[in-house]
């Protein structure tokens, strides 16, 4: 799993200090260079449409770093295993 986790980071994707929510829309904004308000507002036109884009984001959410570089899903997995016996 750790190496996973060093291809996700390796992306250099993170989420945003610019949260509304969980930052996915404000890390990708940051990575495009181009005004956060823009990608919200294609996210918004994307879930207008029939498909999964709010999947898509809470996916995201779990496994883009945020800005100290931490992974949710991964913080979340290693609590998990140290707490089996």
């Amino acid at each position: 799993m750790d190496k996973f986790f060093s291809i996700v980071r390796g992306f250099g994707l993170k989420r945003g200090p610019q949260r509304w929510v969980g930052g996915v829309l404000g890390g990708i904004a940051a990575q495009l260079n181009v005004d956060v308000a823009y990608v919200r507002i294609a996210f918004l036109l994307l879930c207008l449409l029939p498909g999964p884009a709010v999947v898509f984001y809470l996916l995201a959410w779990i496994i883009i770093p945020d800005q100290r570089n931490e992974i949710l899903l991964q913080t979340f997995l290693d609590r998990r295993s140290l707490n089996r016996p």
